[in-house]
């Protein structure tokens, strides 16, 4: 009966956590070119974590997005799949992330490090880096638009 409880409480915690990142991402228009986007978590070490979005047209591409290319891209052993979509024309998207590695192995709580980073053919390169604090009070964090990317917002904690 008690193991019964506590598997209940702990199933609880993991389901209140289950959206315990949200990230509104707008992408700007302006040019013929839709951006390729990669958004990944690294931890306070700067290793990746999980890639929870990559959009892109064709796989050439993918490495000029160089950070996340370099940290999460070339090493993602089949899991990319699974987060891989079509590249998004101007507007809001919204991603979460659930507090779990990309084996879905949920992480403790700490630093993390959210990052986006666009790339367009024959345009420019953004990254845009957040840290959070996971398992922590909610927390709200805008990011300013930059070249590639328009405004994001991350927002932290309990819904």
């Amino acid at each position: 009966m008690k193991k019964s409880l506590l598997a209940l409480l702990l199933l609880g915690c993991t389901q209140a956590q289950a959206r315990e990142v949200d990230i509104t991402l707008t992408l700007p228009g302006g040019t013929q070119y839709r951006p390729y986007v990669a958004v990944w978590v690294e931890d306070a070490r700067q290793k990746s974590v999980n890639t929870l979005a990559v959009w892109s047209k064709e796989d050439d591409w993918l490495k000029d997005m160089r950070r996340w290319w370099r940290k999460a891209g070339r090493y993602d052993g089949g899991e990319l799949d699974a987060v891989t979509s079509a590249t998004r024309k101007p507007g809001q998207y919204q991603l979460s992330w659930d507090g779990t590695d990309q084996s879905g192995q949920p992480v403790a709580p700490g630093i993390y490090i959210i990052n986006v980073e666009a790339s367009r053919e024959h345009g420019s390169r953004s990254l845009v880096r957040q840290r959070i604090q996971l398992g922590a009070k909610a927390a709200r964090y805008h990011l300013k638009p930059t070249e590639e990317l328009g405004d994001i917002i991350i927002s932290t904690g309990a819904p």
